[in-house]
């Protein structure tokens, strides 16, 4: 298991921001906007929720994005924190667009968010030309204001529309979405690499129908920051986790990691290095009607590809040379 340094308490509370940042604007701006409706300003939130009204379709439509959020210096010490950086193989010229599989998916996806969502890394200067999105669960675009913070960022929605605008408008657009998902952000714990992709095929099929490049990704360390608590498949635990992915559409886990004090548990993620490097792109042909023989090849292309990716850089980030990746 890779060391962990000590972080300083003020690289933790920067840390800590990005989570506490969600639950801020839920649970207390959320309210607060709520409560000015029955105040004198209510026409602030009104003005608001109209314009919401008529902004309903823009996660849908590319976004919209602010250099000035993903450039927040806060971000270089969420970086620096683990640290976290991305690692270019091949070039990635702007005149295609690319849809690339982010794995694995860890508990918060520390790697994708510094690297694809901030310019903490550097992504604009690494991959000139390029416009990254990262794809997450639709309904967060459907809460007021976590929606804005979201699309400032770059995040875009998983859903079939949105990446279709994405990849069928321009070019130099890069989509990236964590396919292992859910599922496999229950299964994360250190030492894991294991990814659920043998039957995740609709994002080939996806880039079939655009002519959009594939992009296989590997992020070494993603699972090493959090030990989490597995449950037996028979418990009551399991079945409540799976109960609450079915209503809510994210998971539920029991997790730890370093307090703020050496040698304590805490929620602070362990502070241990964060890879994510990014491979060579796969063409693909645009088909508008993929066949599933069609779309079965190049996913297994595709998997092949990773599989390389990995075995080609697991013994520089932490892995053992007899450590292999293995497909669910």
């Amino acid at each position: 298991m890779p060391h962990s340094k000590q972080p300083n308490h003020f690289q933790s509370l920067m840390l800590l921001y990005w989570p506490l940042s969600y639950l801020a604007i839920f649970w207390i701006l959320q309210p607060l906007f709520i409560c000015l409706l029955f105040t004198s300003l209510w026409p602030l939130p009104a003005l608001y929720l109209g314009w919401l009204f008529l902004d309903w379709k823009t996660p849908e439509q590319g976004g919209r994005r602010s250099a000035w959020v993903r450039n927040w210096h806060i971000w270089t010490h969420i970086r620096d924190y683990f640290p976290i950086t991305i690692l270019k193989t091949k070039e990635l010229p702007p005149e295609h667009n690319y849809l690339m599989g982010v794995h694995p998916h860890g508990l918060l996806t520390f790697g994708a968010f510094c690297n694809f969502c901030t310019e903490a890394t550097g992504f604009s200067k690494t991959f000139p030309g390029i416009t990254p999105h990262l794809a997450t669960l639709s309904w967060f675009f459907k809460i007021p204001l976590i929606r804005d913070y979201l699309m400032a960022k770059g995040v875009c929605s998983v859903s079939q529309p949105a990446i279709n605008y994405l990849l069928s408008h321009g070019t130099g657009n890069l989509v990236g979405i964590v396919v292992g998902g859910v599922g496999e952000a229950l299964r994360s714990l250190p030492n894991a690499t294991t990814l659920i992709l043998q039957n995740r095929k609709g994002f080939v099929r996806t880039a079939l129908q655009h002519g959009a490049h594939l992009v296989p990704t590997f992020t070494f360390g993603e699972t090493e920051v959090y030990e989490q608590v597995l449950f037996h498949q028979d418990s009551r635990m399991y079945k409540f986790q799976s109960c609450f992915r079915r209503i809510f559409g994210f998971y539920f886990c029991i997790f730890y990691g370093q307090g703020f004090w050496k040698g304590s548990i805490g929620l602070l993620p362990y502070s241990r290095p964060i890879i994510t490097v990014v491979g060579e792109p796969l063409p693909l042909p645009k088909i508008e009607k993929p066949s599933q023989e069609m779309v079965d090849k190049y996913h297994a292309l595709y998997m092949d590809a990773l599989h390389k990716l990995f075995d080609q850089h697991k013994t520089q980030y932490g892995c053992s040379e007899t450590q292999n990746l293995l497909f669910l």
